[in-house]
């Protein structure tokens, strides 16, 4: 089925599969795919899909929704097709079309999505496809709340840790190590006590992440 890859500043933060006739974009919690950003209006856009044919329509949102790089009111989407919306870039991939770009499952939790890891009651992590890239081993390591102790490993390119609507950070691996970034929600995690914005940070041994009201420690083997 088709999908969309969404990321920013080139880090990939989400993966999107389309399965429904219309399947909402904006702000708001209840769209499908959620962007929290205020670049992006509350009800954005709307990915609608007909048989195998999709088509992205704007729905006079304040910033418009760009295709391409031109802006769209109503257009038939590609394979490969570039999306920008503020910030946010998504791109689309149509059924059955392989491609070598990063891949990250939502972060929201679905019925589709089966690699989403419960760390407590509505807080979860969820990987993205391993690239191999050097020979680190890392795990975040839970340190408050029900799932207190347990170790997360980090062995994919992004990981992305939080409560959607509430607050979301991606820790993404690089060949030089792993660095975290904030990705949406009002509620800023913070690193060893300073806030984490969206440029990333490089982690060290040791680091103490906090989310969502929950403590975690960046462990490098």
């Amino acid at each position: 089925m088709p999908k969309m890859i969404v990321s920013i500043d080139e880090v990939v933060i989400k993966e999107v599969q389309i399965t429904k006739d219309r399947t909402t974009l904006g702000r708001r919690p209840y769209n499908d795919i959620v962007i929290d950003n205020l670049a992006v209006s509350g009800e954005h856009a709307v990915i609608l899909m007909t048989g195998a044919d999709v088509f992205l329509e704007d729905l006079n949102s304040t910033n418009g929704t760009y295709v391409n790089g031109k802006a769209v009111k109503k257009q038939q989407l590609r394979h490969g097709d570039g999306i920008e919306i503020g910030k946010y870039k998504i791109k689309f991939m149509a059924d059955g079309v392989v491609d070598n770009f990063d891949k990250t499952m939502v972060v929201k939790a679905k019925p589709a999505v089966t690699a989403s890891q419960p760390l407590n009651s509505g807080f979860s992590t969820v990987a993205g496809d391993s690239q191999g890239l050097g020979a680190f081993h890392a795990a975040i390591k839970v340190l408050s709340g029900a799932a207190s102790g347990r170790e997360v490993p980090l062995t994919k390119v992004v990981t992305t840790i939080g409560k959607p609507g509430v607050a979301v950070a991606a820790i993404t691996r690089r060949q030089q190590g792993f660095v975290v970034h904030h990705v949406e929600g009002a509620g800023n995690p913070t690193l060893n006590g300073s806030p984490i914005g969206a440029d990333p940070i490089p982690l060290k041994n040791g680091d103490l992440v906090e989310l969502a009201g929950t403590q975690m420690q960046f462990v490098q083997h």
